[in-house]
């Protein structure tokens, strides 16, 4: 009994000694405890120890004839479910083999055996990765990728070519809908990687199998990417391109980033996830191996465009590049927020303040436009100056976006720091409009300089009168006159009737004078007389004024009704007065039809033909 009792005991002590053993230490002080109880303990343990390793020789033989069996065979083992569950149940138990014998390697005899089941180790997981690649391929290049994750059709997905020759690059469709999510590859075959994987990283070849997996699926992404019709160019490339060429590469690189974060790379992140699940790093670094190269792609092409030339008439497309990154943040926030995608994603953001600096910058290329554009030439009749309309235009079509330029200019409110002439009372405190304020001050000052051209003051008045206007109206028909508030809008158009006044002054006052009577004591025949002098000074005066202004240009139709009616309304009461003065007189009285050369209704006819100048000049009213 006593017997029995002991080899009891010496079998439970090995059990504990074989079981907690997971080190290379750790054996020994077990040994230790128990022959602290009693020595025959430790020699009976240690002369039961498989130091020869003859099991774990005859093991490993056994594996190695089975593994060695399916490492040499031509066939893709899973064409046959059975050899692939049979070689995988033989790595299974080889990895447990080597994952028991491990704590014992110390032993020289059990390191030898170590060292050749490392080897075939080796050898299958060169042979399982062989296995994987060729799974991936083979489902990729059968799958149908036109399908949506529940089955049906998704025709915007589809791709097509409009040419016959293979060789084409087929082009996607446009996309309409991002709520969905690509199966790339069948169920069937990503529970076989899965399988595979979960091998490969528990033998310790993780990032081998992540190398694989991205091989193929990188290459998967280009593919969808070239599709989309965008090209692989660099930085150099595209800033060397026409601009008409670059806004074509702009449109397809807003369809392209919208598809890639919405639809491509979320689908790619759910297969990584699925294929590595259970080891969330292998995952990650999958995903960032797969996407890298094509979020870089995407992404130095807006960091060209952000650091290009910033010509005014870039505004728009570089707008769309900035808007499409803004949008697409919470995807980027979202999908790269592992250790290994961080640095993608902070270069989305890098790239998309970048762009802002860039809008920022082509604003004040416009000053710089405003600022250099001649006074040279005066434009014919006082009509609208080119750089009028394109300013007002401009900045019109700009506020289309005035969310997104909003967000640019409060990010950097400072930049608006030395606009200290502008009154930033009368504007909202939103920073962009004091900027559009700025620009529009920029321009009437250099429309002021314009304006010194003209030696007559009259259509210096009709110039500043035309643009004024058209700017005031400009601003009250649009996001413009939001952005700048009633007030603003009023100071301007308080500048339209003092330029309406000046007009008046100058051309009329010379007109009314002549039609001025003097009172003072004269005798009948010199009162007729000098009425008779006025008279033909007035017509001299009119008829002058009337041939000269009827080539001026007043391009707003209102405006011009207004004009005539004001001018109509203190020179026909003051004719009418004149002529019944003189047809009362004493002396001229009997012959008055002689010197009066027109009626009311004459003079009225003639201010009607004002300002019927060719607006054809500047391009007329848009």
């Amino acid at each position: 009994m006593a017997e029995n009792g002991e080899e009891k005991l010496i079998a439970v002590a090995r059990h504990i000694a074989k079981t907690l053993g997971h080190t290379d230490t750790m054996t020994d002080d077990i040994l230790q405890i128990f022959s602290s109880f009693d020595n025959r303990l430790r020699e009976k343990l240690t002369d039961d120890q498989p130091t020869s390793c003859a099991s774990l020789e005859r093991t490993l033989k056994s594996l190695h004839r089975q593994i060695s069996r399916y490492v040499s065979t031509e066939h893709p083992l899973w064409s046959d479910s059975a050899d692939s569950s049979s070689f995988l149940d033989s790595l299974d138990e080889l990895i447990a083999t080597i994952r028991e014998w491990n704590p014992m390697a110390s032993d020289k005899s059990v390191s030898a055996c170590l060292d050749k089941a490392e080897d075939l180790l080796q050898q299958a997981m060169f042979r399982l990765e062989d296995e994987f690649k060729t799974l991936m391929q083979r489902a990729a290049e059968s799958l149908d990728l036109t399908r949506y994750q529940n089955g049906e059709p998704a025709a915007n997905l589809n791709y097509s070519s409009d040419s016959e020759d293979d060789s084409d690059i087929p082009v996607a469709h446009p996309v309409t809908d991002y709520d969905i999510l690509i199966d790339a590859l069948p169920a069937g075959t990503v529970s076989d990687i899965h399988e595979i994987a979960t091998r490969m990283v528990a033998a310790g070849y993780g990032k081998e199998c992540s190398h694989a997996y991205s091989a193929c699926r990188r290459e998967f992404l280009e593919e969808s990417l070239s599709r989309l019709g965008l090209q692989k160019l660099s930085i150099d490339e595209v800033q060397k391109m026409q601009w008409t060429e670059l806004e074509d590469e702009i449109e397809k690189w807003v369809k392209a980033v919208n598809v890639a974060l919405r639809i491509l790379f979320p689908s790619e992140r759910r297969l990584c996830d699925r294929v590595f699940f259970g080891f969330n790093s292998v995952s990650d670094l999958s995903f960032m191996e797969v996407s890298r190269g094509s979020t870089i792609q995407l992404l130095n092409f807006a960091d060209a465009v952000a650091i290009s030339s910033r010509a005014p008439e870039r505004l728009f497309k570089v707008l769309d590049v900035y808007e499409a990154l803004r949008d697409l943040m919470p995807e980027f926030e979202l999908l790269f927020m592992d250790q290994y995608c961080v640095l993608l994603r902070n270069e989305a953001l890098t790239i998309w303040r970048r762009l802002g600096e860039a809008i920022r910058g082509i604003f004040m290329e416009l000053e710089n436009l405003i600022r250099r554009d001649p006074a040279k030439t005066p434009v014919p009749g006082g009509g609208l100056h080119p750089i009028t309309r394109y300013v007002m235009n401009y900045l019109r079509a700009a506020c289309r976006s005035r969310i997104s330029l909003e967000q640019v200019f409060e990010e950097s409110a400072s930049a608006v720091d030395y606009r200290g002439e502008v009154d930033h009372r009368a504007l909202s405190s939103s920073p962009l409009a004091v900027q559009m304020a700025w620009t529009m001050e920029l321009l009437e000052s250099n429309l002021e300089a314009k304006s010194k051209i003209y030696k007559d003051s009259a259509l210096l008045a009709v110039f500043m009168m035309n643009n004024e206007r058209y700017i005031v109206q400009k601003v009250k028909d649009s996001e413009l006159g939001l952005l700048l508030g009633d007030d603003w809008i009023r100071k301007h158009a308080s500048k339209v009737k003092q330029y309406h006044v000046n007009y008046q002054r100058s051309s009329w006052s010379k007109v009314l004078g002549a039609l001025k009577i003097d009172n003072n004591a004269m005798s009948p025949t010199g009162a007729s007389r000098s009425l008779k002098e006025k008279l033909k000074l007035f017509n001299s005066y009119f008829e002058e004024i009337c041939k000269t202004q009827s080539n001026w240009v007043i391009f707003d139709e209102q405006l011009k009704e207004d004009l005539r009616n004001s001018v109509a309304g203190i020179l026909s009461p003051a004719y009418r007065n004149f002529v019944g003065r003189l047809q009362s007189s004493h002396d001229a009285g009997r012959h008055a039809e002689r010197h009066v050369k027109f009626s009311v209704e004459d003079l009225e006819a003639r201010i009607t033909e004002l300002f019927q100048g060719n607006n054809g000049s500047v391009g007329g009213r848009k």
